[in-house]
């Protein structure tokens, strides 16, 4: 599962970006997660990112979290497996 800490450096780190959606799923969401386990986050935001942008904030929150983050923009989301991602997903903003 994942931790207050880790939800608070979360938001710390995407609020320059204005997120308007922040939530998380996959093994941590589950509380499935292991060693190997990567940070699935879903996003939105009041504006889009460029593709450098969102890279640098992925790389960001990977380094700061010590853990492999893969961030996805809601916009981004293709809708078949959008029911998969939502069926576990923890809104954290």
């Amino acid at each position: 599962m994942i931790s207050i800490e880790q939800q608070e450096l979360i938001k710390e780190l995407t609020s320059p970006y204005k997120p308007t959606y922040l939530g998380v799923f996959g093994s941590f969401a589950r509380g499935e997660q292991d060693s190997k386990s990567d940070l699935d986050i879903l996003v939105d935001f009041e504006e889009n990112l460029d593709l450098l942008e969102l890279i640098g904030l992925e790389q960001k929150l990977s380094e700061r979290l010590k853990l492999k983050v893969d961030l996805i923009t809601y916009r981004s989301l293709n809708e078949l497996i959008k029911p998969y991602i939502e069926k576990d997903l923890i809104q954290i903003f």
